[in-house]
């Protein structure tokens, strides 16, 4: 991937970053590049999946999946702000024949300071399907195209030490972390699920008016963990952990009409993978 894209933009913005005058930074910068004074734009090719599990009484499970392909555009990171966008290629007819079609909508954007980022989304899927087994052993197909599942939220991420270690590094590649090194961090999500449909969601039910028809889950978390990216030349690989508990309300609608409320909490984890090449003029 090519740090410039030289095919639309002929003038490239470079400047030599500034000397660092004082000892405190002087350590950051012997051990993290920064590019304050470039921007960076490259093709993407993603494949996002919103899928979901439904699981009743008698501990029978339903997986739910899209039928959506990927997605091809370009990002950009200008003004310390990374924004993506991308287009769905269209899926061919064998495959919407065989498994209906999904209308997903995405919209994801990160902000990424010096050791904090936040994560701003919306998913919005509409059509799933779902495999089942009729008789001993013959699978079936069941689409539906009336299930919608939105999914909104933001997620925070906090570095504590930020000379040695670099969250840019890893996400957005305004820095380049020169030598190994890794920082404990808090995070935290603020996370709302609606799931919706006509008619009811699991259709292997024990009890008379018992079927799922609306949910919404509302979610507040907060956790502790460690980042720790491993520096090989202009290779490197990122991994972050983080766990806490989480609070969550619940509604949720079944086939009779009557609504439900509840709270519960539990845990809550935020794992992130990074792996990638960054030198002077390429990333990726």
């Amino acid at each position: 991937m090519v740090r410039y894209l030289f095919a639309l933009f002929l003038v490239l913005l470079v400047a030599e970053p500034a000397q660092c005058q004082e000892a405190t930074d002087s350590v950051a910068d012997s051990n993290i590049q920064k590019f304050p004074d470039k921007f960076f734009i490259w093709p993407l090719l993603k494949k996002r999946s919103l899928s979901f599990d439904v699981r009743n009484g008698d501990n029978q499970k339903i997986r739910y999946k899209p039928n959506n392909s990927f997605s091809l555009g370009l990002g950009i990171y200008l003004f310390e702000i990374s924004a993506e966008i991308s287009f769905e290629i269209p899926i061919n007819a064998k495959s919407q024949s065989s498994f209906g079609s999904t209308d997903a909508r995405e919209f994801h954007i990160n902000f990424i300071g010096n050791n904090w980022g936040v994560d701003l989304f919306r998913q919005k899927y509409e059509g799933f399907y779902f495999n089942e087994i009729i008789g001993s052993s013959k699978e079936v197909i069941i689409k539906r195209p009336d299930i919608e599942l939105n999914n909104t939220g933001i997620n925070g991420i906090y570095a504590f030490n930020k000379k040695k270690f670099s969250l840019r590094s890893a996400y957005n590649y305004s820095e380049r972390q020169l030598e190994s090194g890794g920082s404990f961090i808090v995070s935290g999500n603020l996370n709302r699920l609606r799931l919706f449909a006509d008619s009811v969601i699991f259709t292997k039910q024990s009890t008379p008016n018992s079927g799922l028809l609306l949910m919404r889950y509302t979610t507040l978390s907060i956790a502790g963990g460690y980042s720790y990216t491993l520096v090989y030349h202009s290779f490197f690989l990122n991994g972050t952990l983080s766990v806490g508990p989480a609070h969550n309300w619940i509604l949720y609608t079944r086939s009779g009409g009557d609504e439900y409320y509840d709270l519960a909490v539990n845990t809550f984890s935020d794992i992130r993978i990074s792996l990638g090449y960054n030198s002077d003029r390429f990333f990726g």
